[in-house]
């Protein structure tokens, strides 16, 4: 493949709502240019970037990849990425390496949840962004009722450049508002528009928004506006130049017509990103850590080589895959560059660009451009790799913290030898994924965005290293703690034959403010008891705790005061104050009014505003709290404070409530006390469990 310079190169995004045809305008793209011989569907599991089997498996975007369209003597990267909520993490990871954002819209449905979603995700990377009214050949579609949504959603900056030529199944071209040219295609074809003059239908309305298209072009610039006052219009030449302008500078918000699946539109889509984006040498120094301080580095082929990797794909053939964007330099292939964060020296083999899952080889690739490399011994995604005397650490993407977690078991003694590290492969693969053993249940833990993406990343496992899991839902690490006070004597005393055991202490127990835990307070006084068996002591009562009290949960937020005691000079020890404290802990919680405490999540659901009663709803049904409420454009974000309990099924239940448009994230908030109805069925089921517990054993 030839090599590239910065200024040839558009790295572009195309991003949306699930749904939205991302997939398909790809595929459209890169049949227009060549790049594939047949036009390929989602339907039928064969489009370049949808190439994983859970992808083609779903059909649906699990993962970003990376596509060449060559056009006009230009390099388009085209990143494909997913647009379901599940997965829209490794949206906002990859956008770290596009300069410009394609944000698909749906001809029906228009701008939808997560459509608002990756258009904030641009505004945090700073990157021009040009909508596409895609699919307006669906029975439904309506250009103008989609126009509507985008403006209600961006603002009157998003702006038409196209006009549709036709609607619904008669959709068969696009007319041009610069250059005011009508552009007509065969259904399935080629992706080529013939060009000829705007029919006589269309005629008033494409003046109309030409007129509008001027007025708003002509605004950004003083030298635009007195062009305009004077001749009443603008150049095609000069709207093109403040066009583009307008786009760098966020000013303006084009609007394209097409149809990916029916490959309408797909050349004028690929000409306005070679004529109006900008290529990555434009877009300004990248920031970065060097030696703590602050330092920048210039997108130039003269600048010390340095490169950002944003994504890793574990293959269990090929090994680990990274993928890159030169942020600065040339790289070279067999190129030796330091990692910022390991110090690992890294040989990058065999570097390439990315087409799919395929890796084209070249020699070398210059600032500005994506590639590829397998291989690296210690280099994941987020860090920087820089030339050696230049040293530079770009900033990672930072990622929500996962809202849901399932407990993971493996099947087979050998399916638990080789889980952690399959897993660990897997958490290479996806930022957003975490793997970690609780603590209190003891379980491990798989969370992640939501309950399809864990069951993406088993299957996985399954398929690519052979190893078998189940899911389930975690048990609730509920606590326990008091309510009342206590004062109790407790008393440990064995004689057998020769030394016996004596351990005698008197405790005051009271309940703490939530989130203290535990404190021992030593108020011994005149050697009661000797200093050498009060650690003995609070070591009793925290293991007591830690087993429970109600229902094998450990007690929390209480203090204990040790006052008093007695001991004997040949039968005391370390074991007999121990027992004698555990002795006391238990006494005590029988007179402190014990109970049952529960985790109580923060929970944040942005939906359409249609929804916001029947989620509100749903979530008091949920022993929920609302917290507050904000609508942003269409979606409404609830915030709410909800037990956990209540949660384990939320990600299905609110897919069913709002057809999969709603997303939602869950952090931890605090403990609180549980029902006492609620709390009485949880302690006897603890019971019951362990009598049949001790039943097998017997």
């Amino acid at each position: 493949m030839k090599v590239y310079a910065g200024r040839e190169i558009r790295n572009v995004a195309v991003t949306g709502h699930g749904n939205s045809g991302k997939t398909s305008l790809v595929a459209g793209c890169l049949f227009t240019t060549g790049a594939t011989t047949r036009l390929t569907r989602v339907d039928e599991g064969n489009t370049l970037t949808d190439f994983d089997d859970e992808e083609i498996q779903r059909k649906i975007t699990i993962s970003t990849a990376v596509a060449i369209a060559e056009w006009k003597k230009h390099k388009i990267n085209l990143l494909d990425t997913p647009g379901f909520n599940i997965f829209i993490n490794d949206t906002k990871a990859s956008m770290v390496a596009a300069d410009a954002a394609l944000v698909l819209v749906e001809g029906v449905a228009g701008v939808e949840v997560q459509t608002e979603k990756v258009w904030g995700f641009a505004e945090e990377f700073k990157l021009p962004r040009v909508l596409v009214v895609n699919k307006l050949d669906r029975e439904l579609s309506s250009f103008s009722r989609a126009l509507e949504s985008i403006h209600e959603a961006f603002g009157r900056a998003a702006v038409p450049v196209q006009l549709p030529l036709g609607a619904e199944r008669d959709f068969r071209g696009v007319i041009d508002l610069i250059t005011m040219k009508a552009y007509s295609y065969q259904p399935d074809g080629d992706g080529k528009g013939q060009a000829g003059d705007i029919p006589a239908e269309f005629t008033d309305a494409s003046r109309e928004a030409h007129e509008a298209l001027v007025e708003m072009v002509a605004e950004g610039r003083d030298d635009l506006m007195e062009e305009f006052f004077e001749s009443g219009t603008l150049s095609p030449e000069r709207m093109i130049e403040g066009l583009r302008d307008a786009v760098a500078e966020h000013r303006l918000f084009p609007v394209l017509c097409a149809s990916g699946l029916r490959n309408i539109g797909t050349d004028r889509v690929l000409d306005f990103m070679v004529d109006n984006l900008p290529p990555p040498t434009a877009m300004g120094p990248k920031k970065g850590q060097s030696n703590d301080a602050e330092v920048e580095r210039a997108v130039g082929d003269a600048e010390p080589a340095s490169v950002f990797v944003f994504k890793t794909v574990a293959d269990p053939f090929a090994g680990r895959l990274s993928y890159f964007k030169v942020f600065s330099g040339v790289v070279k292939n067999d190129a030796n560059l330091l990692n910022s964060r390991s110090a690992a020296v890294e040989r990058l083999s065999h570097i390439g660009c990315l087409n799919g899952k395929e890796i084209v080889p070249v020699t070398e690739l210059r600032a500005g451009d994506i590639g590829a490399v397998a291989k690296l011994k210690d280099t994941l995604s987020g860090d920087t790799l820089y030339e050696k005397g230049s040293p530079i650490e770009y900033p990672q993407v930072k990622l929500p913290e996962p809202s849901i977690a399932f407990a993971v078991r493996a099947k087979t003694r050998q399916d638990e030898d080789r889980m952690g590290a399959s897993i660990q492969r897997m958490l290479e693969e996806d930022q957003s994924l975490r793997f970690y053993r609780d603590p209190q249940t003891k379980e491990f833990l798989l969370a992640g965005s939501g309950q399809q993406q864990v069951e993406v990343a088993v299957s996985k496992l399954n398929k690519r290293y052979g190893v078998s899991v189940e899911l389930h839902a975690p048990k609730i690490p509920y606590r326990e703690t008091i309510r009342g006070n206590a004062d109790v004597h407790g008393r440990h005393k064995k004689q057998t034959g020769g030394h016996g055991q004596f351990g005698d202490c008197r405790i005051r127990m009271a309940p703490l403010p939530r989130g203290e835990q535990f404190e021992f307070v030593n108020e011994i006084f005149g050697g009661a008891i000797p200093k050498q068996y009060i650690p003995a002591v609070e070591k009793g009562i925290v293991e007591a705790a830690e087993k429970g009290y109600l229902a094998g949960y450990p007690v929390v937020d209480f203090r204990v005061v040790l006052y008093d005691g007695s001991y004997h000079d040949v039968d005391s020890n370390e074991l007999s104050f121990k027992l004698a404290g555990r002795k006391a802990f238990r006494l005590a919680m029988e007179q402190a009014k014990p109970a049952l405490l529960e985790p109580i999540m923060n929970v944040e659901v942005h939906a359409p505003v249609e929804y916001a009663g029947d989620l509100m709803g749903d979530m008091n049904g949920r022993r929920g709290r609302i917290s507050g409420m904000d609508v942003k454009g269409n979606t409404q974000i609830i915030r709410a404070q909800v037990p956990m309990a209540e949660m384990l099924n939320y990600q299905n239940d609110l897919t069913s409530m709002t057809q999969g448009r709603a997303s939602f994230s869950m952090e931890m908030s605090h403990y609180d006390f549980v029902p006492q109805q609620l709390g009485d069925k949880i302690v006897a089921e603890a019971k019951a469990a362990r009598e049949g517990v001790a039943e097998e054993e017997e």
